[in-house]
């Protein structure tokens, strides 16, 4: 009976120390378990900034081959250049054109200038022949203008205004011959006939630039 007490005792003193043993075991568990959960966290923290840092990364070799390598860019700006150059060809074009023709214009204001500001013949003889020298000048403006626009010109446009230069010529003496016949017989008949002729040349060579002359 006393044995069967102690070995009882005994019995339950291993189950005490198993069921102890047990609770230990379980605690150690939950608190490795535990820790390891902050590792954890870390770790996917580490994990995301890693992502991050490779998004990025990635990024900037984008970034770095667009700088390094501007393909698109240069091939945008060599068709802008382009464009530039066909631009600035039209304009020097027109301008080299328009120079040409404010030249003329220049030059025949200055004659009518020279014209309007030279010293008077005293006599009928000196009048005449200043007449006879601005006319001299005026139709040597209106040769080179012609000259001029014989290059300009089409032929089918040359063609026309030779007409035109032709009617006009006709138009110049007879209107010449009309304004002297009002003097007929008079000192002045002579100097009017010129002086008429020199008037119309002028106002011939402004006429051609104007219309004509780009």
């Amino acid at each position: 009976m006393k044995s069967s007490r102690k070995f009882l005792m005994v019995m339950l003193t291993v189950v005490l120390v198993l069921l102890a043993a047990c609770d230990n075991s379980a605690e150690k568990s939950s608190a490795k378990s535990d820790n390891q959960s902050p590792d954890s966290n870390l770790t996917e923290g580490a994990d995301d900034n890693k992502s991050n840092q490779e998004m990025e990364d990635a990024q900037g070799d984008t970034d770095d081959t667009r700088i390094n390598n501007p393909e698109d860019t240069s091939k945008n700006t060599s068709a802008d250049s382009n464009d530039g150059v066909s631009l600035n060809s039209s304009a020097s074009d027109s301008e080299v054109a328009g120079t040409k023709k404010e030249k003329y214009l220049e030059k025949l204001n200055e004659m009518e200038e020279s014209d309007r500001y030279a010293e008077a013949g005293s006599t009928m003889p000196e009048l005449e022949k200043q007449e006879a020298e601005r006319y001299k000048n005026w139709d040597e403006a209106l040769n080179e203008i012609y000259g001029e626009l014989e290059e300009q010109l089409s032929t089918e446009q040359m063609d026309t205004l030779r007409e035109e230069q032709r009617n006009w010529v006709e138009h110049r003496d007879e209107a010449a011959k009309e304004a002297s016949l009002e003097y007929e017989g008079g000192s002045t008949e002579s100097l009017e006939y010129v002086a008429t002729q020199a008037s119309l040349t002028r106002d011939r060579c402004y006429a051609l630039v104007a219309k004509y002359m780009n």
